[in-house]
């Protein structure tokens, strides 16, 4: 029981931490390099900096204002797990923009330049968000919504409609065909940024790597024992041979790659090595497997029936 609240109090620590750390960077990149030159990158804080263009209004309050019916219907359809962080790292993030404006000066050069480290900065405070389990409302829940609904059109393409529609509407409010222009390369910049930084930190991406060798059950033991990831032995049969045998399947993270392919070659330089993409690994040694968030209307319903 102590042992589970000092882990559960670690990972409260280490949430507020990277939280801290992504609001800075978002509100550096917000207040020194997108608003000042008139880019709105999409989202909920691109609307905020256009509305903030506008009528003066804070962006940081815009934002959250913004946010709240997005939570609202996102508890309702998604559940309160995931949208609890996000109102956490959101408040965060929000909070930073306004508060931090007056010590943050802006950058008034090359919108070029603006537009680069806008990106840059937006999309390392957000990774740092998403690998903690959270998102910063705005894009990511209205697409996971849609979603729901338009179950034939992908994540990335509903993000991307609903960022377009945001970066039109500030070039109508700019008058400036160069402002989305630039509003476009800083959500590419952002974009690669976070995969960047995810696929080579998020415990639940990887690679899997299948071998094919006349030394298995050597190379399966070297593995096992020295990279610390399990191996799964598959029959096969040579389809031009006919001959039958074994196949090894591991997952590994991608830095454990270079280890394994040369503990292969060490063992066997004639040994057959494919290494593919692993978008997503869940189970021991990577990301936890956790039972289904609930929705608030699920748990009404199962209110009612335990009053039954």
């Amino acid at each position: 029981m102590l042992l589970h609240l000092k882990n559960g109090a670690k990972e409260l620590l280490l949430d507020f931490l990277y939280y801290a750390a992504a609001s800075i960077l978002c509100a550096v990149s917000v207040r020194m390099f997108t608003a000042p030159n008139h880019i709105a990158p999409g989202g909920v804080t691109g609307l905020s900096t256009v509305i903030n263009y506008l009528s003066g209004l804070p962006i940081g309050m815009m934002s959250l204002i913004l946010n709240i019916p997005i939570f609202i219907w996102a508890i309702l359809q998604i559940g309160y797990k995931l949208v609890g962080k996000t109102m956490i790292a959101t408040v965060f993030v929000a909070s930073a923009i306004d508060i931090l404006s007056v010590l943050i000066p802006p950058y008034s050069g090359n919108p070029m330049l603006a537009a680069i480290f806008g990106g840059l900065l937006d999309g390392t405070g957000l990774s740092l968000v998403f690998m903690r389990g959270a998102t910063t409302g705005g894009t990511d829940l209205i697409a996971r919504l849609l979603n729901r609904r338009v179950r034939f059109v992908s994540m990335g393409k509903l993000m991307l409609c609903v960022d377009f529609v945001i970066v039109v509407i500030s070039a109508i409010a700019y008058r400036s065909i160069e402002s989305a222009l630039y509003a476009l390369i800083a959500i590419f910049v952002s974009s690669r940024m976070i995969d960047t930084i995810l696929y080579g930190t998020d415990v639940g991406t990887g690679k899997v790597i299948f071998i094919i060798s006349e030394k298995n059950d050597q190379i399966a033991q070297e593995i096992l024992t020295d990279v610390e990831r399990g191996v799964t032995y598959l029959d096969s049969k040579g389809a031009y041979t006919g001959r039958k045998g074994e196949v090894l399947l591991c997952a590994a993270r991608r830095y454990e790659v270079v280890k394994i392919k040369d503990i292969v070659r060490t063992i066997d330089r004639n040994a057959f090595l494919i290494v593919g993409d692993a978008g997503e690994i869940t189970g021991e040694g990577f990301r936890e497997v956790r039972p289904e968030d609930k929705t608030l209307r699920e748990l009404i319903e199962r209110l009612k029936s335990e009053k039954k």
